[in-house]
């Protein structure tokens, strides 16, 4: 067996939603840096610009920015990938948005806008790209639909972050969900949960010293996550070695998620 051949990727295309930085960027490099033709969407243009220019420098990577919490977003979005694109190997849905705020003060607001990207958004862009997903699929080499959760929709979070908990925990639901029903299109689901990344929504803790190092005191593996990490489990499960793995839900976390509350 040909450990080369079973974890190749190359000559695929690929959907990175939320790709021009954290996860999403740490994906798109991985794909990009292995052979992967990556489209890359954001909502904010000049960022995802700058990413797909940089990763421009390893492979192909396209940027095709736009405002996946809006109906009309992922349907300018779709309209501009398929002008360009007949088939779809791999769709990782990683865009996302976070709220905190207490019990008691948690706005309506902080549940329709997280709920709306987190879970809503990645649903309806996976329904409107089933017809190139198919078109790429095989028994053998199925189309990859690859959600982003979360480590905190597998316990409960310290932060009072009541919706991205919620939402997340949705995602881990909606991929099983999905799964079972895209099968005999020959389109596999499913779902990472990361734990502690360098990204936005981690910045103000992993920024200040103090704080990265007690998250990564209290990880059992001693330390938080590295791009090589996501981009490899996202690897394998988009290759030939992924293939036979449906509506999972995979902690890339360390192993926090044991750890509980």
């Amino acid at each position: 067996m040909d450990l080369t051949q079973l974890f190749d990727v190359s000559g695929k295309v690929a959907i990175v939603t939320g790709g021009s930085r954290g996860i999403g960027e740490m994906i798109a490099e991985g794909l990009v840096t292995n052979g992967v033709r990556t489209y890359i969407t954001a909502r904010k243009a000049d960022a995802c610009d700058a990413t797909a220019e940089r990763l421009s420098d390893i492979g192909t990577c396209i940027s095709l920015p736009a405002d996946m919490s809006t109906d009309g977003g992922v349907a300018a979005f779709v309209s501009a990938f398929t002008e360009r694109e007949d088939k779809l190997h791999i769709l990782i849905n990683n865009a996302g948005a976070a709220w905190g705020a207490p019990i008691g003060d948690f706005p309506g607001s902080g549940f329709d806008k997280v709920l709306n990207i987190n879970v809503k958004a990645p649903f309806m862009l996976t329904q409107a790209l089933l017809e190139p997903l198919s078109a790429a699929a095989t028994a053998e080499d199925p189309g990859r639909v690859i959600m982003t959760g979360s480590v905190d929709g597998l316990r409960v979070p310290v932060g009072e972050n009541f919706s991205y908990s919620a939402s997340k925990a949705g995602v881990h639901m909606l991929a099983r969900h999905m799964a079972k029903f895209l099968v005999d299109r020959n389109i596999t689901v499913n779902c990472i949960a990361p734990g502690p990344f360098m990204s936005k929504m981690m910045a103000f803790r992993l920024e200040d010293d103090t704080s990265r190092k007690a998250i990564e005191a209290n990880n059992p593996r001693g330390r938080i996550g590295s791009p090589e990490d996501v981009a490899g489990t996202v690897i394998w499960l988009s290759s030939r070695a992924g293939a036979y793995i449906n509506g999972a839900t995979i902690p890339v976390d360390g192993g926090s998620a044991m750890l509980g509350s």
